[in-house]
């Protein structure tokens, strides 16, 4: 693989279909469906996806797509891809919350490599260097990438000192009750993958999720916080998450910087 390409071709990707998502988001509104799974589906997601899709298999033809917008290519037993959540957090952007992002990452041998998370409303640009470090490219972007800065995770967080994120839309009682059992000085929410980039960022410590994701919605995430210094586990048994798993469904999991002491869940 070409890294200096592919994150040439993910980030110019991620912000056209940044810019493609704010033009529908700014409509006075715009039409909502259900999928097959209940989850909402607007024309933004349905762009975006097209766009990059389009853009990825151009440019890396030989490479395997995964994107949760296409249902043909969730068959697929691949360890080595491009996946893509073309709008991760639906929700956020039907109730004008701003907490979504363009999600694009590369897998290979089931880790994600490289990944590029794009927050278009709050304009937050999240991606690997072709070495693997983590940035923050701030704004205005352009075709040429802007000033960016190193980000990494808080190097040494005291358990007893947490901050925690969760996420806004799919917060339970399972996942307060883990919380909870930390001692944290605070707490915060967000939307998307927004979660895993606080952490990457040390604006966060600790992101638990006990419920239903899938690999699109985690892996451009996922690579930004390794590409921090960061780490993301099962939440049963704290092994590292793998991608390529048949469906791509993930089990629960827990994102953090290396430095906290996690509580097991059986514990």
């Amino acid at each position: 693989m070409d890294f200096d390409r592919l994150t040439r071709v993910m980030r110019q990707l991620a912000l056209q279909a940044g810019d493609r998502i704010m033009e529908v988001y700014a409509a006075e509104d715009f039409e909502v469906r259900a999928k097959s799974d209940a989850s909402p589906v607007t024309e933004a997601d349905e762009a975006a996806d097209a766009l990059i899709a389009a853009g990825l298999r151009a440019a890396f033809p030989d490479i395997p797509l995964v994107t949760e917008e296409q249902a043909d290519s969730h068959g697929q037993k691949v360890s080595t891809f491009l996946i893509v959540d073309p709008l991760d957090g639906t929700k956020e952007f039907v109730q004008r919350r701003g907490d979504f992002t363009v999600n694009i990452a590369y897998v290979r041998d089931g880790v994600p490599l490289r990944g590029v998370v794009f927050a278009p409303a709050r304009k937050r640009l999240f991606y690997t260097l072709p070495d693997g470090r983590s940035v923050e490219e701030t704004g205005p972007f352009g075709d040429t990438p802007g000033p960016t800065q190193p980000i990494g995770v808080n190097p040494v967080p005291d358990n007893r000192g947490l901050m925690i994120v969760a996420s806004k839309s799919h917060r339970d009682a399972a996942t307060d009750a883990y919380i909870s059992r930390y001692k944290a000085r605070d707490m915060t929410s967000a939307g998307s993958s927004l979660k895993f980039c606080l952490v990457a960022t040390g604006e966060a410590d600790l992101y638990p999720r006990l419920g239903r994701t899938m690999e699109w919605d985690t892996a451009a995430g996922d690579a930004v916080l390794r590409g921090a210094g960061g780490e993301m586990v099962r939440f049963d048994d704290h092994r590292p998450l793998e991608y390529g798993k048949p469906g791509f469904e993930n089990p629960f999991f827990i994102a953090y910087a290396p430095g906290v002491l996690l509580i097991r869940g059986d514990e």
